[in-house]
């Protein structure tokens, strides 16, 4: 690790890896500091992946004006430079009785006066064309086409690829656990040692109190707020092809029903206040509210075709409801970039674009790098190529032509890209996340170990080094046979 950085940015998800990519753009050192051993490990990889399109944004706090600013950043710059996947299916706020109709005008009043294009109240014959597989009951709903769906863990992996690759370092398993100020700095102390850093940004997620506590700034406290959530299966035979909110109540979005960048159906979230950052477990309780919820404006769905349950938290300062992105510190600099909860997706490119306004002004102001290249493109992957095009690859390197992932027809060409890109992956789930082995129907039963064979002849060590995500998740702890001929050793001993 160097022991010197100009911006440290603290936390590896959205915010943190599109502020340090942001950053990149200028003759800065910037140094990202994650704790886990892969970016996009905390709220960014467990959330229903959508692009806000803004028309419930509440133009007096931070978190609405970034989701508006956001997405239109998404639209005019992200999804040409990034080659993730976002998909721009629009969104149907879905009234089911005469009373929410007011609701939906007022939303739509909303919208226009946030600038959202294209923004009308549809209903009859035309609101089940654009959705068939409504409830009967709905009457009307909001129409939003500027709306979006993206892939998370790609976006998070695109903005932190394209960091490192305008010279940004990211520093994994560094986790940060005490700031001191020095004379004209701050040191941070982590896990693998120690940094000095002209300006710390703060991007710690459910973490970010924690981190704020270190320099002293102790005025606001993050409270987890757990989602639940179901994942279908993609042959599932409920097709739907746009996000499908319900009329929102003053405390939630209420529960959602989308597709997801590779066809299959989620639905979700709850929100449940929980006290331990590491709550992510399900309940029955709480699932079943999401199926409920979900069959309030999709009545077809139900358990069958469930290929996954899970929960992710969102970091919410209750107090405010708000994020908190500002200057706590000015010599040297703090940033807070705090309680980014929904629409922290959205907002991501608009957060970053903002932290590096303050860091400007913390710094007197900032030269850009002429060399910065804002254009950032994944391995390929195969199975959104042609016959003709996976041929050619195939025959460049014949790893592209042996499938490892049956469900998702993932190959070993793929995986190797992913442990080999400029953040690359070191863990099974850091593989999953990037190129989707386990993410099909059999959840990794088939193609888990080939992975696991991989990662250790990439990265050189013993396949009981591999970890599933982080300290204490091996999933070998030996060869069979020699364990087996081990127990037969103890027991001729003990009959000795």
């Amino acid at each position: 690790m160097n022991d010197r950085t100009d911006v440290a940015v603290i936390g590896g998800g959205v915010s943190g890896t599109a502020i340090a990519r942001e950053l990149s753009r200028y003759e800065l050192d910037v140094t990202l500091l994650e704790a886990a051993p892969d970016v996009c490990t905390g709220t960014s990889k467990a959330n229903t992946a959508l692009l806000h399109a803004g028309f419930n944004a509440n133009p007096d706090k931070q978190k609405g004006r970034l989701n508006v600013r956001g997405n239109e950043l998404y639209h005019e710059r992200i999804q040409h430079e990034l080659d993730v996947p976002i998909e721009w299916r629009g969104a149907l706020v879905v009234a089911t009785e005469e009373a929410e109709r007011p609701k939906l005008e007022s939303l739509l009043e909303r919208g226009r006066e946030n600038g959202i294009e294209d923004l009308e109240i549809v209903d009859g014959e035309r609101l089940h064309e654009l959705e068939p597989h409504l409830t009967d009951d709905a009457i009307a709903a909001l129409w939003a086409p500027t709306a979006g769906i993206v892939n998370p863990f790609e976006l998070t992996v695109g903005f932190a690829n394209n960091a490192v690759s305008n010279g940004a370092t990211v520093e994994l398993s560094a986790e940060v656990t005490d700031i001191e100020e020095t004379a004209d700095a701050f040191r941070v102390a982590t896990e693998r040692g120690d940094i000095e850093a002209q300006i710390v940004v703060n991007a710690a997620g459910l973490y970010a109190d924690i981190i704020s506590e270190m320099v002293g700034v102790d005025d606001f406290e993050i409270t987890p707020r757990r989602g639940e959530y179901y994942l279908y299966d993609k042959e599932t035979d409920i097709d739907v092809q746009r996000t499908v909110f319900p009329v929102p109540s003053e405390v939630s979005k209420g529960i959602v029903v989308t597709p997801t960048d590779e066809g299959n159906v989620m639905i979700g979230p709850n929100a449940e206040e929980v006290d331990d950052v590491t709550e992510k477990a399900t309940t029955r309780e709480g699932l079943d509210e999401v199926l409920a919820g979900a069959q309030e404006t999709v009545p077809d769905l139900s358990k069958d075709d469930v290929i996954r349950e899970f929960a992710g938290l969102r970091p919410a300062i209750k107090e405010t409801g708000d994020f908190r992105i500002r200057i706590e510190r000015r010599d040297p600099g703090f940033v807070n970039v705090a309680g980014i909860q929904s629409p922290g997706l959205a907002s991501a490119p608009a957060v970053a674009e903002l932290v590096v306004d303050l860091v400007g002004d913390l710094a007197g102001g900032l030269s850009e790098d002429p060399t910065f290249d804002p254009y950032y493109s994944p391995p390929p992957k195969t199975r959104h190529m042609s016959h003709a095009e996976r041929a050619a690859l195939i025959e460049e390197d014949p790893a592209y032509g042996q499938i490892i992932c049956r469900c998702e027809m993932i190959t070993e060409g793929e995986i190797r890209d992913a442990i080999n890109e400029p953040v690359g992956a070191r863990t099974i789930n850091a593989i999953k996340r990037r190129v989707r082995p386990g993410a099909g129907r059999c959840q990794g039963g088939f193609c888990q170990p080939r992975v696991v064979e991989i990662l250790a002849e990439e990265h050189g060590v013993d396949e009981t080094d591999i970890k599933l995500e982080g300290n204490g998740s091996e999933v070998l702890i030996g060869d069979t046979k020699e364990l087996l001929l081990a127990e037969d050793s103890e027991e001729v001993h003990a009959d000795d």
